[in-house]
């Protein structure tokens, strides 16, 4: 009959986490009795900030309108990727209308709980004779005059493509011969990188460029520090599309030493891309799998190409890919008290797994929130981008206020947007992929549900 109590009372206390799994009283910290709530993960794909399939639009000002982005939104996307279109300025400062536009269009993208990879272009090719870019001057000018919108509004911007060069802004085909120029090259990026908040990123079109840049690998030493090697990704634009991705690799022999360079770099920086051309030996599942975990995939664009895309489908692997693009955070197990009392320690134990082929590659809080007659928000140390994929595990020790007042309380985890233009919008807020836990309202990750007691 004892047992029997128990596990009634467990299961009482369970709160609102998938409890599958139930063991007697544990010593914590504290010295207060203590369970474990284990939780059941989700089969379906979860839609979180700045990871998973993305759609695209050739021109962000006139194409992001709500419909449209709220119709990517309701298709499962939380990524859309956008031209910002300069033909007309080739020769010209940018007018105030384009730059009163642009924040339109930002703003836009952040009503529909989106964020957008923007990239500048000065045409959109056609290859391999491309409308004209801009001489290095022009483009220096111009980053100049983006830098307020860009800062202003970096909140809805995961991160930028150097673009600018060449033909789609995909440094190649340079009219002006910037693609053929270290020096110009090196300048535009240190351009880009100084035009942004030192928490974006910028990404290079081409491995030959990074490691021109950066000779050495980035190192988990110096990865999110803020330094200029620390902020610069790859996107890949014919991403399994040929021995070569149609020239990413050039000389193709060069395909796995450079590949053994991004393998590293990649676990700490944004990666992305989109297939180009139907080329089975390497979209194969397994390869392309394979290939997405090495490179730390984010995210891909599910428009294009349709044919590889329409391939992975009935070869069986594209649900798998929309679940792993990017992170995918499961809950295991989390050990938690039976009861608190004001004045008191509250201590939380968590095991989780990162099932995607990248961890989160911006900047997020970590909050324990204690929601009840009072609500108590603790910041916690630790740093979702170094969940990385495999196993995790942390402890959370805070203390309680003295006056709080007795009661019922729910424990969750809070991921919310770092900016205070998103931290309360629970379209920003990270969910992790389990069942019953998810606080839609809120943004919240509830663990369970803990008594407060009164002081004896």
């Amino acid at each position: 009959m004892r047992r029997l109590w128990g596990l009634l009372l467990a299961l009482f206390l369970g709160g609102l986490g998938s409890l599958s799994a139930c063991r007697g009283p544990l010593p914590g910290g504290d010295g207060a009795p203590r369970r474990t709530v284990a939780f059941v993960p989700l089969e379906e794909d979860v839609v979180n900030p700045e990871r998973g399939f993305r759609y695209s639009l050739d021109d962000l000002i006139q194409q992001a309108d709500p419909a449209t982005l709220a119709d990517f939104r309701a298709r499962g996307t939380s990524l859309v990727y956008a031209y910002a279109r300069l033909d007309p300025y080739r020769e010209q400062d940018l007018p105030p209308e384009f730059l009163d536009g642009l924040r339109q269009a930002l703003a836009r993208v952040r009503a529909a709980g989106m964020k957008v990879i923007l990239r500048f272009a000065y045409n959109l090719g056609p290859y391999p004779d491309p409308e004209p870019d801009a001489s290095r001057e022009r483009i220096l000018a111009h980053i100049r005059q983006l830098t307020p919108t860009l800062r202003e509004n970096a909140d809805v911007i995961a991160w930028l493509h150097a673009g600018f060069i060449g033909a789609w802004g995909e440094w190649h085909s340079s009219t002006h011969g910037l693609d053929r120029d270290l020096e110009a090259k090196r300048a535009v990026l240190q351009a880009l990188l100084e035009a942004l908040p030192r928490d974006r990123s910028v990404l290079l079109r081409y491995p030959k460029d990074l490691r021109a840049f950066f000779p050495e690998p980035l190192t988990e030493e110096r990865a999110f520090t803020g330094e200029d090697q620390a902020r610069v990704g790859f996107h890949n634009d014919c991403f399994l599309s040929s021995d070569s991705d149609m020239g990413t690799y050039w000389p193709p022999e060069t395909r796995e030493e450079d590949q053994a360079y991004l393998a590293q770099t990649t676990r700490f920086v944004p990666v992305g891309g989109e297939t180009c051309a139907p080329y089975p030996p390497l979209q194969a599942c397994p390869v392309a799998l394979e290939e997405m975990a090495r490179l730390h995939f984010s995210e891909l664009n599910l428009a294009y190409h349709p044919e590889v895309v329409e391939y992975w489908r009935r070869e069986g692997c594209l649900e798998e890919i929309r679940k792993r693009l990017g992170y995918r955070l499961v809950l295991e197990e989390a050990e938690l008290p039976q009861a608190l009392v004001p004045g008191g320690a509250l201590e939380v134990r968590v095991r989780l797994r990162n099932e995607g082929f990248a961890p989160p590659v911006n900047p997020r809080p970590l909050y324990l929130v204690l929601s009840g007659p009072q609500e108590v928000v603790f910041p916690l140390e630790q740093d979702p981008r170094r969940w990385y994929p495999g196993a995790h595990a942390f402890t959370a020790r805070v203390p309680l206020p003295d006056g709080l007042p007795p009661g019922r309380y729910r424990l969750a985890l809070w991921l919310p947007d770092p900016y205070p233009s998103l931290r309360d919008d629970p379209r920003y807020s990270l969910r992790f992929a389990n069942q019953g836990v998810w606080d839609g309202a809120r943004g919240w990750n509830v663990l369970g549900e803990v008594e407060v007691r009164e002081r004896p």
